[in-house]
């Protein structure tokens, strides 16, 4: 599972929508329009679902977790 991500158009940064989902689930899931709300420059930005992407931890990063052994 990962958030929804976008970029925000004034600064560039990769930002959360807020949205959970898994890759999959997201590429399967119909276009969209979307509105999140920036922490970084704190304007609302409007966005297309073909613009956003899933940011999931990898398999391999959860395997070397701090509880790995």
């Amino acid at each position: 599972m990962g958030m929804v991500m976008v970029k925000c158009p004034q600064t560039g940064r990769a930002i959360p929508t807020g949205i959970k989902t898994d890759r999959d689930s997201f590429r399967r899931s119909p276009v969209f329009f979307g509105r999140t709300s920036c922490p970084v420059c704190h304007i609302d930005h409007t966005w297309f679902a073909p613009e956003a992407w899933v940011d999931e931890p990898s398999a391999w990063a959860r395997c070397q977790g701090p509880y790995a052994s």
